[in-house]
C-alpha cells in the first residue's frame, strides 16, 4: 500500500502540471515499488505479454526481486534500454508497417514511465484529442463531429506522413522539459528513444520516431501533437467572430408575409366566409413550406465565422464555417507549422480541402453534412407552438467498400452478387467454435459502426451475407440441408441456438442478432481539472497482485522462497493440455499462475511432477 506522502505527491502532479508549473522528483517517484506493481497488472493480460523482443526477456516470470532489480539498477545509472525487435505488419494498402518489440523489463519501465506521464498531461490535454487515452476512442471522437459541428460549409483533411517513424527525438525532449524539471526522468525517456532496433539479427540505430508497439510511444505522441492542438486553439480564437449569424433576408420577409396573414385573419374570421377563411389558411400553409426549405440565419453572413477541429492520433480535421479562401489559408497555415515547428510532414494523398456536402473519411466512417427540418417548441404571447427550422448537421455513414471488403475478408461470399459462401477451412472445427468466430466477427463490425446513420438499413445485407455463409458452413459440418440446420436450431422465441452435450453440463451457443436500435447519448465530458482519486485506484490493488504478495505457490502449496508469475497466451491454449497445471489454469479461468521458482522451472523444461498443494496426482 502507498504511503500517505506518495499519494499526496501522485495527487498533485496533474494540479502543478494544469498551474503551468514544471514539475520534479519523478525520477524519485519510480523507485517505489507499488506503482510497478500497479504498472505490471495493466500490461499482464495484452496479447503481447509474452511475445519476445530482440531476446528471451519476457513478463512470464515476473516476480517482487526481479522488479526490486530493476529499481535498484535504475537508481545506479546501470539500466540499459535493449533495442526492440522490428516486425512488419500488411496494411490495407499493400505497404507494411513497422512493429518495434520491447523485452519484458524494458515494458515494464515504459509502463511505470507512462503512468507518470499520464497523470501530468491527462489534465491539459485538449478535449478534441481522442487517440490512446483513457476514457476516449475513435466513438468519442465521431459522436463529437457528429454532434457538435453545425452548419459546417468545408472540410480540412489532413494526414501526418509516416508520424511515428519521424518524430524528432530533440524537438520530444524539448516538448517534455517544458513540463518536466527532473534531469534523471528526462534522461531515461532519452535512453528509450536511443536504443535502437533489431531486424534481420541486425542493430541499427534511432535517429527518430518511437516504435509503433511499446507501451509509452501512444503517450509520447500525443505529447508531441499537443502543440498542434495548442496552435488549432489559437487558430479558433483569432478566427472564431461573431455570437450569432444575422437573420436570413428571405426567411425575414417569409415570417412578416406569415404575419400579415395571421393578423388578416384574426381580423375577418368573425365576418368573412368559411372559403376567405381557408383560402387565407391554405397561403399561409404554402407560405411556411417555403420559409422552411430556408435557413433562419443567413449563410453568407460574413461578420459569423466558425472553425472547429477533431483529432484522434495523427488523423486530424477541421470544419470551417467560412469562405473557402479563408479554408485554403488555414491549411496553409497548419501546414507551414507542421513543417517548421514539428519538423514532419502531411500525407498529400489524405490532405485536402472538400465541401462538407461531399463529405470525406475519418476513422473509417463517411462523414458529410445534410440539411434536415427540427422541431421545436416556442412560446408566442400566451400559447405553446411548435416552430420548424432548418439545420445543417453532419452525418456518419458507412462506407459500401469496406462492408465488401469485411464480407471478401472474412469469406462470406460475393457481396456485389450478394451470395453467400460456406467457409471450408472451418469445418475442421467443432460447431461450438464455428458460431463463436462468425459471432465475433459479425459483432466487433456492427458494434463500431453502431453510431452510423441508419445503421440497421445499410447493414442489412451484410447481416444477410453473414446468415446465409454460417449456416452453409453448419450444414456441410451437421452433412444436413440448409433447411434441416434452420429448423434444428430455430426457438420457439425465434432465436437460433446450438446446445453443446459435450461437457459435463449444456452450453449455449446463440447465433448473434443484432440490436440496431442504439441511440448515441449526448456528449458529456468530465472536468478535466477534477483529478480522480488516485487513493481508491491506488490502494486496491489488482487479484493478480494480491495472490503475488500471498506469497504460496499456487501448483505445490509452497510458502517460502521465490515466487514468479507464469503466462500463457490465452484460455483456449489449455484446451488440449492433459498437464496437471494446465488444469488447475482452467479451472481458475486465467492466464496467469504464481509459482515458487523450482515449479516455474520445471514447468518450461516440462518436468513438472504430478502434485497439487503436495498431494501426488497418479
Amino acid at each position: 500500500m502507498l504511503s500517505d506522502t506518495t499519494i499526496k505527491r501522485l495527487d498533485a502532479l496533474g494540479t502543478i502540471s494544469n498551474e503551468g508549473k514544471r514539475l520534479n522528483g519523478l525520477f524519485r517517484l519510480m523507485e517505489n515499488p507499488i506503482l510497478w506493481k500497479e504498472a505490471y497488472a495493466k500490461i499482464y493480460s495484452n496479447k503481447g505479454a509474452i511475445t519476445k523482443g530482440c531476446n528471451n526477456n519476457t513478463l512470464d516470470g515476473f516476480a517482487e526481486d526481479r522488479m526490486l532489480n530493476i529499481i535498484k539498477l535504475l537508481k545506479l545509472k546501470r539500466y540499459r534500454f535493449n533495442p526492440v525487435r522490428r516486425e512488419y505488419i500488411p496494411k490495407r494498402n499493400g505497404k507494411l508497417r513497422p512493429l518495434g518489440i520491447p523485452t519484458g523489463d524494458d515494458k515494464l519501465v515504459q509502463a511505470v514511465a507512462k503512468d507518470i506521464l499520464e497523470r501530468i498531461y491527462e489534465p491539459v490535454f485538449k478535449e478534441t484529442s481522442h487517440g490512446f487515452r483513457p476514457g476516449k476512442s475513435c466513438h468519442t471522437a465521431l459522436l463529437q463531429v457528429k454532434q457538435k459541428w453545425t452548419s459546417v460549409k468545408w472540410i480540412i483533411e489532413a494526414d501526418i506522413k509516416s508520424f511515428f517513424d519521424n518524430i524528432d527525438h530533440e524537438l520530444l525532449i524539448h516538448f517534455l522539459e517544458k513540463k518536466i524539471d527532473d534531469k534523471r526522468f528526462i534522461s531515461l525517456i532519452r535512453y528509450m528513444l536511443k536504443a535502437g532496433y533489431m531486424e534481420n539479427w541486425t542493430y541499427h540505430k534511432t535517429y527518430s520516431g518511437t516504435p509503433q508497439g511499446g507501451v509509452i510511444s501512444p503517450m509520447l505522441a500525443n505529447i508531441y501533437l499537443h502543440e498542434l492542438d495548442c496552435k488549432v486553439d489559437e487558430l479558433i480564437e483569432e478566427y472564431n467572430e461573431g455570437k450569432r449569424r444575422k437573420v436570413n433576408p428571405e426567411y425575414k420577409q417569409f415570417e412578416y408575409r406569415i404575419s400579415r396573414l395571421r393578423k388578416k385573419y384574426d381580423a375577418v374570421k368573425t365576418e368573412a366566409t368559411p372559403g376567405t377563411l381557408q383560402k387565407i389558411r391554405r397561403e399561409v400553409k404554402e407560405l411556411k413550406a417555403k420559409r422552411d426549405g430556408l435557413p433562419a440565419g443567413d449563410p453568407k453572413d460574413a461578420s459569423y465565422r466558425r472553425l472547429v477541429y477533431c483529432r484522434y492520433a495523427d488523423d486530424f480535421i477541421l470544419g470551417i464555417i467560412g469562405p473557402k479562401s479563408d479554408a485554403r489559408a488555414i491549411l496553409e497555415e497548419i501546414r507551414e507549422f507542421i513543417n517548421t515547428k514539428l519538423k514532419l510532414e502531411l500525407a498529400e494523398d489524405k490532405t485536402g480541402l472538400k465541401h462538407a456536402k461531399d463529405g470525406t473519411r475519418f476513422l473509417g466512417y463517411d462523414i458529410r453534412s445534410y440539411t434536415g427540418q427540427r422541431i421545436r417548441k416556442v412560446k408566442r404571447y400566451d400559447r405553446i407552438t411548435t416552430c420548424n427550422s432548418t439545420v445543417e448537421r453532419m452525418q456518419l455513414h458507412v462506407p459500401q467498400e469496406k462492408i465488401a471488403y469485411f464480407c471478401s475478408k472474412n469469406g462470406y461470399g460475393n457481396y456485389n452478387i450478394y451470395m453467400s459462401t460456406q467457409r471450408w477451412f472451418l469445418l475442421n472445427r467443432s460447431i461450438p467454435e464455428i458460431i463463436t468466430v462468425y459471432n465475433a466477427e459479425i459483432r466487433g463490425f456492427y458494434n463500431y459502426y453502431a453510431i452510423a446513420n441508419s445503421p440497421a438499413r445499410v447493414l442489412s445485407k451484410l447481416f444477410g451475407m453473414w446468415w446465409g455463409s454460417i449456416f452453409m458452413t453448419l450444414s456441410h459440418k451437421m452433412k444436413v440441408s440448409v433447411r434441416e440446420t434452420v429448423q434444428k436450431l430455430k426457438q420457439q422465441d425465434g432465436t437460433y441456438i446450438h446446445y453443446d452435450h459435450s461437457g459435463n453440463k449444456r452450453r449455449e451457443f446463440k447465433l448473434y442478432r443484432p440490436k440496431m436500435d442504439f441511440k448515441a447519448s449526448p456528449i458529456s465530458y468530465g472536468n478535466m481539472n477534477d483529478l480522480p482519486n488516485t487513493n481508491i485506484t491506488l490502494n486496491a490493488p489488482t487479484e493478480l497482485i494480491q495472490r503475488l504478495d500471498a506469497r504460496k505457490c499456487e501448483y505445490c502449496g509452497k510458502e517460502e522462497g521465490y515466487f514468479e508469475v507464469h503466462h500463457i497466451k490465452g484460455m483456449k491454449t489449455l484446451a488440449k493440455n492433459k498437464e496437471v497445471w494446465a488444469k488447475i489454469m482452467s479451472r481458475m479461468n486465467r492466464k496467469t499462475m504464481v509459482l515458487c521458482k523450482e515449479c516455474h522451472d520445471d514447468l518450461h523444461a516440462g518436468k513438472l511432477p504430478s502434485w497439487k498443494r503436495g498431494i501426488y496426482i497418479k
